[in-house]
């Protein structure tokens, strides 16, 4: 059974949107949600649903797998 480190998935989201020089203001802008979510993903305390996962992996050109099976 996966179980999900919710913090390491986050770490991993904060990585590839600073790779892009993107702030959590721009994420938010892209994925049309608030910059509060984007910071709850980045820290651990909630993961994106699953369309906000898939524009991640299409944004960020990685797999949802590379994203949730985040090891830094």
């Amino acid at each position: 059974m996966l179980m999900l480190n919710y913090n390491e998935i986050g770490k991993k989201i904060r990585k590839e949107r600073i790779k892009r020089n993107l702030t959590q203001d721009d994420l938010a802008e892209i994925l049309f949600v608030t910059r509060q979510a984007i910071s709850k993903w980045e820290t651990g305390k909630s993961l994106p649903d699953q369309d906000v996962m898939l524009q991640l992996s299409n944004l960020f050109t990685i797999s949802i797998n590379d994203i949730l099976n985040a090891r830094e």
